[in-house]
């Protein structure tokens, strides 16, 4: 390693990588209850919790771990503090496995959630944001060490780039957009509104500033681009996440009686976050055509793939349901569940997934590895996501024709299509936790394989020069 600091990110992608196993599988056995009710050991309720919860925590530590990579490389030393790092790590590791046991323990006891100091044990019961009181601190702390780590080191290093401190406002927008779900109001409407900070600004703000530095940072090591022309674009992401990120909540604020322009506010500026990461890969490929000599085509494949579908995503799956015609009829339907499911997978299942293949490596010292794996993982979670978005998106329509159109009750809708589209849903679930797999062994393989005859011929041509 180039850097003692590395462990970190490494530790963090490995908890990543095992959480993300442990989420899709969840996320089957979830599918599978559409159809029957009584498969698991616990209710539908929770297998959706650890799905969605499983969700953000390993994309959030996948983000922690691509940053402990980032920050020493760009600030050219080691940490702050590699104590305090490490120490950060656990404290995450064990927070998340406590929530979890927690959940579990409440799907076989439910009457195991008692009150104690005036929260709930095991689950706070809001949706999305279901982690008891206890863990929202230890979340908070961590959170914070975080930030307070990595400014250190930045400011300790003397060496300051756009990238830095794009991160560092990322950070610092993440701690404190993750602050506003550890308040609870008696009042519904008052609730939904600090919640949707969490749930909306802290996804679609905070992560997506952290996500353009990443990018510009990728696309920099793998393609050669200068640093200023991807910082073009990264600072306008930034503007354009600060701008229509913030508006956007409003496509979510109409629905909990606040006025009605907020409808038309956030379902046109919702879809807008996407495009500049797009325009970024676009430009850094059209300015370094001629010059561009990649030895890891499958990270800049990845990297092109992230732009590309959290495009699609969280732009077109977007904008094709939150403007305010049609959202009237279609929020809250699958539809909804459709644009989620491809827009976390574009933009940040496939940034986490692009910088596991262009840092460990290195962090491993390898310069060359087996990337065919990598591309059979990449096609099966690709096609596979991309059907399941189709069917649920399939079933949304129905969904909204038969509900609001027709006003058929929300349980016999059920019931009649899902016979068609939940036994796709688990087909496709099969097979995308069938490519998740394909990554997790490749995972662990990157760099404890023998040196290929290309790596050591590419290592003595490189000792020549």
């Amino acid at each position: 390693m180039k850097y003692k600091s590395h462990k970190i990110a490494l530790n963090f992608f490995t908890f990543a990588v095992l959480l993300f196993l442990v989420q899709v599988i969840v996320g089957v056995v979830a599918a599978i209850q559409f159809l029957k009710p009584d498969f698991f050991v616990f209710a539908f309720n929770i297998s959706r919790t650890l799905h969605i919860n499983a969700l953000v925590v390993w994309l959030l530590c996948g983000l922690m771990g691509a940053t402990y990579y980032v920050v020493p490389e760009e600030s050219e030393c080691e940490l702050w503090s590699i104590p305090l790092a490490q120490f950060q790590f656990w404290a995450t590791v064990v927070a998340v496995l406590g929530v979890v046991v927690g959940y579990i323990v409440m799907g076989l006891f439910p009457q195991s959630n008692i009150m104690i100091f005036g929260t709930l044990l095991l689950n706070e019961g809001r949706e999305y944001i279901e982690a008891p009181r206890w863990a929202d601190f230890l979340i908070a702390i961590s959170a914070v060490l975080f930030l307070i780590n990595n400014a250190m080191t930045m400011f300790k290093s003397k060496k300051w780039t756009g990238i830095q401190g794009t991160l560092l406002g990322g950070m610092l927008f993440l701690t404190l957009m993750y602050l506003p779900g550890m308040f609870y109001s008696s009042s519904m409407v008052k609730d939904q509104y600090w919640w949707w900070w969490v749930v909306h600004l802290w996804v679609e703000g905070a992560w997506e500033v952290i996500a353009g530095a990443l990018l510009a940072f990728m696309l920099m090591k793998l393609t050669n681009a200068p640093r200023q022309a991807l910082e073009k674009w990264m600072y306008i992401e930034v503007a354009l996440v600060l701008f229509t990120g913030i508006l956007g909540i409003g496509h979510h604020y109409y629905w909990i009686g606040t006025p009605s322009y907020w409808l038309w506010v956030g379902g046109i500026f919702s879809s807008l976050e996407p495009i500049p990461l797009l325009v970024m890969v676009w430009d850094a490929l059209r300015i370094t055509k001629d010059t561009r000599v990649n030895t890891n085509k499958l990270g800049l494949f990845l990297a092109t793939a992230h732009a590309i579908f959290n495009f699609l995503g969280a732009g077109l799956w977007g904008v094709i349901h939150t403007l305010p015609s049609v959202n009237k009829w279609t929020h809250g339907t699958q539809i909804t569940t459709a644009h989620g499911h491809l827009a976390f997978y574009g933009a940040y299942v496939l940034l986490i997934i692009a910088m596991v293949y262009i840092s460990v490596p290195s962090m491993r010292g390898v310069k060359d590895y087996n990337m065919s794996r990598g591309y059979r993982s990449f096609w099966w979670q690709t096609v596979s996501m991309v059907m399941i978005v189709f069917t649920i998106t399939g079933a949304g329509m129905v969904q909204t024709y038969m509900e609001r159109l027709l006003g058929i009750d929300y349980v016999a809708v059920k019931n009649d299509f899902n016979s068609w589209f939940w036994i796709w849903r688990i087909i496709f679930g099969v097979t995308y936790l069938i490519g998740v797999l394909m990554f997790v062994v490749d995972y662990f393989k990157i760099g404890k394989e023998p040196v290929t005859v290309n790596a050591a011929a590419a290592a003595i041509s490189e000792s020549k020069a």
